[in-house]
């Protein structure tokens, strides 16, 4: 289907599209005209993704001076792998149409682990060790070794590409995870190097947010790419939290033990290198008087060891002279751990700003700030010069000294925080120093500073207006769009009482109630006795699903449940998860029918999608609220209150509601899916938390679905559930939510003439 969107000739590989998706598309090129970032909300299953690529990539082919290239970030690798598999087929079909092949190149870069091709490294699966074995066999120094000692062992695969890989470059195409693989395979190429250096050159990359939002590794990864790119990060509705996780910094007791073994190591390999090669010191010392800029500290293969945001004016200076030395440099992170050590020895907990952190180092063991903020480069430096081959062995160092970095860099939007033991075992002594981001903007400011537009999308973006504060951006278009549907396949129901009508809640106060428990398993025994196929369950949180579990063994509602279908149960275990999931997919595959027990926020509420049979209900026990008595909240809150004038219960209401709704909308995967969304807590009717839910699912939370009792909840889902089983197809949605082309002509022929009517 070739449309016409506000002018623009947009190749769409479909025989039909929707309404939603064409409303999408215009939004999106006024934004990408006006050179500006978008704020879009559109519901899960209606084609978001084919959407975007399909108007991004046409307005590449028409406007190649203003927009180069496209940056596609997603959260999971099977996210990716669809967004891949969209491209894929989006090009087949513009081939299809012109009768000639589009010079697009598009591929992915994902990490080590996921690209490896050795055949030892790639057996590993820890993500970490596959780093360290790659530097161990790519490092500058081992192939230097290599080259006159033959026994030293190197990947014969990143030397081959070394060698001929960045001279030929990859033909156009679109290049998946796998097709990377068997690329490198036939050319003998290390598939990770050769993404990393074609991302410069390819027209579309799709790669994770943290290649972007975290500093540590976009420094090495993506500050070659063009600022004429467009950015878009979909499934966006959790970016600020991302944003906060990769400018925060945990430093346990056993991380500075560890850090204190790493600096004897260091010692050592420093009084073995003044006797055998002196010259080598002496060098690196001359490089580093030169300063960061001039000492070109490459970060050649390595990740771990990027530098944390430091501004181009810091890093055009030279070295504090007290850490040039090599010796020096050793002796001053020795006083800056044991310093840690003794910041760990607390009674207490203490809350303090950057400044009076580094007012305390200053007073107690005489450091002072500027050292500190090279510490991280100047380690860098050091581990090259030793020719350090294992580094996954420094990390508790690398950590300390990204600390001491940050701290030293940034003086607004962070807290230190010091506690005595972890929340989760307060009877065991385990001190934590937390330093944490406040604010998320910190990390994505870089992005959209950078470059020209950058979309952030999901489903569940509601309510619009917070995320502009949040971030600090001034997006050109907000826009929430909702689903045309053919027939009501949603059933969104708010159940606040139980048969007995006593109120239900997951209310601190009340959700140990023995009544509020015994309703939840009323309630769930009564869905998974009526919902055929796959019921999905969300608790508030881990500790909460297992008090609740507990309590209907002693009820009996647990056999109950397992009188109709099987019961599997997500833990903090992803090996378990796993194998639950799996198990419960098969259940519902076989016709048995399954209850998956899972948490807001786990790994089942982000990226899983049941879809048909595998989620007919999804039951939402209680609000997600985040745990409001952690420290490092309040300190956020506080910090949004005074900054961005943002009050912590709205905050914290945006929040659970904004989990609530991906939770329950994992049911919907399309538009010939069928689901009912149970929201199971009296709070949900009030006005301030419904208002929160995003538009697709308000309009058909009806009035009189607002208050009901969980058998009034049954009776309207077996009405429902009936007029479901009535026999429909993808063809049933003509005319009501599947416009033609000449649909299309007609609908921007009018909003022409009804433009063109207001101006006159």
């Amino acid at each position: 289907m070739r449309l016409d969107v506000d002018g623009l000739p947009v190749y769409f590989p479909y025989d039909y599209i929707y309404p939603e998706q064409y409303a999408y598309m215009l939004e999106l090129k006024k934004g990408l005209d006006a050179k500006g970032h978008c704020l879009l909300e559109m519901p899960s299953g209606t084609g978001k993704t084919i959407s975007l690529l399909s108007l991004i990539v046409a307005y590449m082919a028409n406007n190649p001076l203003d927009v180069t290239k496209l940056i596609y970030c997603s959260r999971t690798v099977p996210e990716i792998e669809k967004v891949i598999e969209e491209l894929k087929k989006l090009i087949a079909y513009i081939e299809k149409q012109t009768e000639e092949k589009p010079r697009i190149l598009g591929l992915v870069l994902s990490s080590r682990k996921n690209l490896c091709i050795h055949p030892q490294v790639s057996k590993e699966r820890d993500g970490k060790i596959v780093d360290g074995r790659c530097h161990s066999l790519t490092a500058s120094y081992i192939r230097d070794r290599h080259s006159y000692d033959e026994s030293v062992p190197v990947c014969n695969f990143y030397e081959a590409f070394s060698t001929f890989g960045k001279e030929a470059p990859m033909a156009p195409g679109i290049y998946g995870i796998d097709d990377l693989k068997d690329y490198g395979r036939d050319m003998g190429w290390c598939p990770y190097f050769l993404a990393r250096y074609a991302i410069t050159h390819a027209n579309i990359v799709v790669y994770s947010y943290h290649y972007l939002l975290d500093p540590k590794i976009a420094e090495v990864v993506s500050k070659e790419l063009s600022k004429s790119s467009v950015v878009v990060f979909d499934e966006a509705h959790n970016i600020d939290n991302v944003c906060i996780d990769s400018m925060s910094v945990k430093i346990t007791r056993r991380i500075v033990d560890r850090s204190t073994a790493n600096i004897q190591l260091l010692e050592r390999t420093i009084a073995e290198m003044k006797e055998d090669d002196a010259q080598k010191l002496k060098e690196e010392y001359q490089r580093l008087v030169e300063g960061l800029r001039d000492a070109n500290l490459a970060r050649e293969t390595d990740i771990v060891l990027a530098n944390p945001v430091l501004p181009d004016e810091v890093l055009n200076e030279v070295v504090p002279g007290n850490i040039r030395n090599a010796e020096h440099f050793v002796a001053f992170l020795k006083r800056f751990v044991e310093y840690l050590k003794t910041r760990l020895r607390v009674q207490h907990v203490v809350q303090e700003s950057p400044a009076g952190f580094l007012k305390d180092v200053a007073q107690k063991v005489c450091i002072e700030r500027k050292p500190l903020r090279f510490c991280h480069e100047r380690l860098t430096s050091l581990l090259k010069t030793l020719e350090i081959s294992d580094l996954t062995d420094f990390s508790p160092l690398v950590l300390i000294t990204h600390l001491a970095t940050l701290v030293a860099t940034y003086t607004k939007g962070f807290t230190i925080i010091v506690e005595p033991f972890d929340d989760k075992t307060p009877t065991v002594s385990n001190p934590i120093l937390h330093f944490s981001c406040l604010d998320s903007s910190i990390a994505v400011k870089p992005v959209f500073d950078r470059f020209q537009s950058v979309v952030i999308t999901s489903g569940t973006l509601s309510p619009l207006d917070m995320y502009p504060k949040i971030l600090d951006f001034h997006p050109v278009i907000m826009s929430s769009f909702t689903m045309t549907l053919a027939r009501p396949c949603l059933l969104p129901m708010i159940v606040s009482k139980g048969n007995d009508q006593v109120a239900i809640s997951s209310r601190f106060e009340t959700r140990e109630d023995v009544a509020v428990v015994r309703n939840y398993g009323q309630l769930l025994v009564e869905v998974a006795s009526n919902v055929p196929d796959g019921v999905v369950c969300f608790f508030t949180s881990y500790l909460y699903l297992e008090s609740v579990v507990a309590s209907w063994y002693d009820q009996g509602v647990v056999d109950s449940i397992q009188r109709h279908k099987l019961l599997f149960i997500e833990t903090q275990d992803a090996a378990e998860t796993s194998l639950a999931l799996l198990n419960y997919i098969k259940a519902c595959e076989s016709g048995r029918g399954a209850v998956l027990l899972s948490v807001a926020r786990g790994k089942v509420s982000e990226g899983v999608d049941f879809d048909h049979h595998l989620g007919r209900a999804v039951l939402m026990f209680g609000i997600p609220y985040v745990y409001t008595q952690s420290r490092i909240l309040k300190a956020r809150l506080e910090y949004l209150r005074d900054q961005f004038q943002i009050r912590e219960n709205d905050f914290l209401t945006f929040d659970a509601m904004r989990h609530a709704a991906q939770c329950v909308g994992r049911a919907l995967r399309g538009k010939t899916d069928y689901g009912i969304m149970v929201f199971a807590d009296k709070r949900f009717s009030r006005q301030d938390k419904r208002s929160k839910l995003p538009k697709w699912i308000q309009e058909h939370l009806k009035d009189s679905l607002c208050n009901l009792s969980t058998e009034e909840a049954i009776q309207i889902a077996k009405r429902w559930l009936r007029q479901m089983a009535q026999p429909f197809s993808r063809e049933d949605q003509l005319g009501v939510s599947l416009l033609t082309l000449e649909q299309l002509q007609n609908e921007e022929m009018r909003r022409n003439q009804q433009a063109a009517a207001e101006q006159n």
